[in-house]
């Protein structure tokens, strides 16, 4: 007994002198940064509450885990609220993601879009899958594709390999289509055999010669590709219209330089436009060579400001003839995206995709062009609801990049920018890539699109057509300031083909 006394008085004795080593040290760190906070100059808050002015910081950054998962109700959160990434959870997962109790949204915000139920809706036995759309009918090898909704474009490197090697299969596996991005076209594109479109940045990645200029020869060879089934020329993306942007030296690998067509370890400048383009006549004769080369579709991205340079460009298509005219047009919203952006531009330059939708349909309608040029239509379209409001406005497709990112586990953390992803999408840390299975997240990507096909369906049946792509915008109307409905018609009308555009008469 003596031992095991001598023993506890020992351990007692030790755990008090570590206890009181413990608070020392404590103290000694609040003492040093207290003094450091008092010297230093930099930040006002530190210097006038020394210490304790350090927590801002730490709440600051606490803040955005708190208000997502404790205090920001199911419709609050930006840019995507909670009721929507879980819809998108449980549709990816495979598992039910029905509501019960009622909506949780309210239905009388100005905005709100609702759609117009007939008292006779399409029986199952009526229902018909979406027909398949073809772009490009002019080409030598046109492209035709029945799905609604399309991965739009995540540069390998703004993704890490893991992401887009999921993305690929998903792809493949719900038979829709994958957008390279910019960043050129890398092997694990082409893992899952899906079909792809290739976008054609400012600065040409993957088809550039060592000058940095458009490369004829390197654009055949990719054209080459069976897998390749269009290009898409950016000229400008939702997050950073008019913005360029710069490849760090540090982040160009030899895999990396090999794929964008780039010098091993320099950084890489993409000026904030195509050099080449300045007009219109030098637009369509870009679009035109591609095509010529490629003998694929051949089309333009591009957020929507002012609308008076699309109708000056649907006259010059009229002066040079039908056939020059871009085989599909991507419009995407002006409220931001994946890639890292300045906040000026994110926040406020371009229109919402609400907004820029109806305008390029109506302009196109004018001038005779709908049924030549295909409209494709991206900007925080995630949900069936939003993907059948683009069907009744006249999009042919939808594109997300986001919502699939959200298939893949996505946590909307904001950190897309900082090489930090907790979930490995966008982030090159090797650790944390390796929670990102590839062949388990392209079966939540093809989940993901059968729901939104599923969803769009059903709002179609209730609406009384067969299918997603017979809607029409007297099936939709949008709530107003004073919380009454308007037909999506009357807001904006359907439009007739100007008579000099007419091929009928």
């Amino acid at each position: 007994m003596d031992w095991i006394s001598f023993f506890s008085m020992q351990g007692v004795a030790a755990l008090s002198a570590l206890f009181i080593f413990v608070i020392g040290c404590a103290a000694l760190l609040v003492v040093i940064l207290f003094i450091i906070d008092l010297s230093q100059t930099r930040d006002a808050i530190r210097h006038n509450f020394p210490v304790i002015g350090r927590f801002r910081s730490l709440f600051n950054r606490l803040g955005e885990f708190f208000r997502q998962y404790f205090f920001a109700m199911d419709r609050e959160e930006m840019p995507f609220n909670r009721a929507e990434r879980e819809w998108v959870y449980h549709s990816a997962a495979g598992v039910d993601n029905t509501i019960a109790f009622g909506s949780t949204k309210s239905l009388n915000t100005p905005g709100t879009i609702l759609f117009v139920n007939t008292p006779f809706p399409t029986l199952a036995s009526d229902a018909a899958h979406a027909p398949p759309v073809i772009i490009g009918a002019g080409c030598r090898e046109p492209y035709r594709t029945a799905s609604l909704i399309h991965i739009s474009g995540m540069s390998y490197g703004a993704i890490s390999i893991p992401a887009v090697r999921a993305l690929s299969r998903g792809a493949k596996l719900a038979d829709c289509w994958l957008n390279t991005g910019e960043g050129g076209l890398s092997p694990y594109h082409l893992e899952g055999d899906c079909d792809l479109v290739f976008q054609i940045g400012t600065a040409k990645y993957g088809v550039r010669d060592q000058a940095g200029r458009f490369c004829k020869k390197r654009l055949t060879e990719i054209s080459a590709i069976p897998r390749i089934k269009m290009f898409e020329i950016k000229l400008s993306q939702g997050a950073k219209p008019g913005k360029g942007g710069i490849l760090p030296g540090r982040k160009v690998t030899e895999e990396i330089a090999a794929i964008r067509g780039i010098p091993v370890g320099e950084a890489s400048i993409s000026p904030n436009r195509h050099p080449e383009i300045s007009n219109f006549s030098e637009l369509l004769d870009f679009i035109n060579l591609v095509r010529d080369l490629s003998g694929k579709p051949v089309g333009f991205k591009t957020v929507v400001g002012t609308h008076i340079w699309l109708e000056e460009m649907c006259e010059k298509i009229h002066q040079c003839g039908i056939a020059c005219a871009p085989d599909f047009i991507t419009i995407d919203g002006g409220d931001g995206g994946t890639g890292a952006a300045p906040m000026p531009l994110m926040d406020s330059v371009g229109l919402p995709i609400k907004a820029a939708l109806p305008k390029v349909v109506d302009i196109l309608q004018r001038y005779g062009l709908r049924d030549r040029i295909k409209v494709i239509a991206s900007g925080k379209l995630i949900t069936p609801s939003e993907t059948a409001w683009a069907f009744c406005v006249g999009a042919d497709f939808v594109t997300s990049a986001r919502g699939f990112m959200l298939a893949m586990g996505c946590i909307q953390a904001l950190k897309c920018n900082r090489n930090t992803c907790p979930t490995g999408i966008t982030t090159h840390n090797k650790r944390l890539q390796r929670g990102l299975n590839p062949q388990q997240k392209a079966q939540r990507i093809k989940n993901f699109v059968d729901k939104i096909h599923y969803g769009s369906g059903l709002i179609a049946h209730s609406c009384g057509v067969p299918h997603p792509r017979a809607l029409r915008r007297h099936h939709c109307q949008i709530i107003q300031a004073n919380t009454q409905p308007i037909p999506l018609d009357e807001l904006y009308p359907y439009q007739q083909t100007a008579a000099q555009y007419r091929t009928d008469i």
